[in-house]
Parts: structure tokens; sequence; C-alpha cells
């Protein structure tokens, strides 16, 4: 009788230890981290938030807007603890200020501009819509908090064409913005970023021309550990998992084109 008892008191002692270490590990396999994406990754960084969770129990919880924004968001305490920035400016700006962890920087994509329209057969596949100019409103994205909306300004300084249409253009806070000017037809077309409207290799609805990129600089958007989460294992996570051949699927689907490929 005596060793059955103690057979009885070991059991839920034994399942009492189990379950207090699985309390204590359980937060370190599944924490969640805080990150501030540029708005022009909205459609990929959703999809890849998903499969980050799947693959690791980790949460990404996203923020989209503008990289300038973002900035002084970080710069005034916001707690993000990644960013995910529309350039290298941004994210080389915070790593300067000591906002950031300079050894973790880089890119993960490099993007790509495009000028649409909601209206099939709208803009022609040269672009020459632009010099026609028989359009009323030319969206882009705030080119002092936008990187796609400098570089759109780029394009029609090369293309000579800026003078010309500064009236006509309304800007929008970011890119998402933007996209939502054109897709409601406020704006007859306006440039933006090719993730934004590409599907199954193509653009998927209305009418666009992908800017060579002859016309604007690169696009190098890049990924940054924030001090405030050089502690957070998910958010260390997160990064490891962006630069993956999960992550660059993603990416590629998108219309983005990856560090070192033509």
């Amino acid at each position: 009788m005596r060793n059955q008892c103690s057979v009885c008191a070991f059991i839920p002692s034994r399942v009492f230890v189990l379950t207090a270490l699985m309390l204590i590990v359980s937060p370190v396999w599944s924490a969640t981290t805080l990150v501030a994406v540029a708005a022009n990754f909205t459609k990929p960084m959703t999809e890849i938030a998903a499969e980050f969770e799947k693959a690791t129990g980790h949460t990404a919880k996203l923020s989209f807007g503008s990289s300038g924004k973002f900035v002084a968001q970080i710069e005034n305490g916001a707690p993000f603890e990644v960013f995910m920035a529309a350039d290298q400016e941004n994210a080389v700006k915070l790593q300067t200020a000591g906002l950031a962890v300079a050894d973790t920087r880089f890119t993960y994509a490099l993007g790509k501009l495009v000028l649409w329209s909601a209206t099939p057969g709208y803009v022609d596949e040269q672009g020459e819509v632009l010099g026609k100019a028989i359009f009323k409103h030319l969206a882009l994205a705030d080119p002092k908090l936008a990187p796609y909306g400098a570089a759109a300004v780029e394009v029609l300084k090369n293309l000579g064409l800026q003078e010309k249409l500064q009236l006509l253009l309304v800007q929008g806070e970011n890119i998402s913005q933007t996209h939502q000017f054109v897709s409601t037809g406020n704006a007859e077309l306006g440039f933006v970023a090719l993730s934004q409207v590409i599907e199954n290799g193509k653009i998927a609805s209305g009418s666009g021309w992908i800017v060579p990129e002859r016309y604007y600089a690169p696009i190098r958007q890049d990924a940054i550990l924030l001090t405030i989460g050089e502690d957070n294992p998910a958010a260390l996570a997160l990064l490891k998992f962006l630069k993956g051949s999960e992550a660059s699927a993603i990416i590629l689907k998108y219309g983005y084109s990856l560090p070192g490929q033509p």
C-alpha cells in the first residue's frame, strides 16, 4: 500500500513540474515582434508574416506606412523592434542615430516603379501618355517621405517632364494612399509600386508601364533590427526568415528583385 501511495504522489508532482516547465519555455518560443513596414511591401509582408508564424511559432505584428514617418515615430520612442524601409537611407539614418543595430542591416528587396491607371488601355506600354498630358491628375507619393515618390520625381526629371506636369501632380502621404487615388479614379494615373498591381507575373487590372530602371536610382529596400528589439527572439528570427527561401519566393512573386540577381 505504501508503494502504491508513493507512486500516486509521484505522478501529480511530475505533471506539475512538466506544466511549470511548459509555462516557462512557452513565451520563448512564441514571442511577438512589432514591425514597421514600408507601405509598398504590404501584400508580400502580410504573406511572409503568415508563413513566419507557421514556421517558427512567433508572431510579427505589422504596421504599414511611409518610411519617413516611421523614422520620425521611432526617433520619438515608438516601440517598433524591426524596421523594413522602402530605401536604404532611412534605415541608415536610424543606424547612425544609434537607434538600430548596425550589423543587422541588409537589403531584403529591390523595388520597381510602375505608371498605372485603373482604366484599361489608358497607359501605353512605353509611357508616352505622360508626354501627351491628356489627364488632369498624376498621383505620386510624397517624395519627402516615400522613396517611391522620390523615384517618381526622378523619372519625370529624366524624361524632361517635371516642369510641364508640375501643376497636375497630386501627392499621397504614402504609396498606399497614392494607389487609392488612382484605383478610385480621383487621379487618372499615377506612379505606384509594381507589387501593388501585379498578379501572376503581370499587371492584374487597368493598364500600366513598368518604368525602365535606367530612369531612376535602384530602390534598395533595407531591413534593420532596432535596438529596442535586440533581446526579442521573434525580432531576430524574423530577420533571419526574411533572408530564407520561403520569403524570397514571395518577394519575387510580387515583382521585386533580390540583391545579386539580374
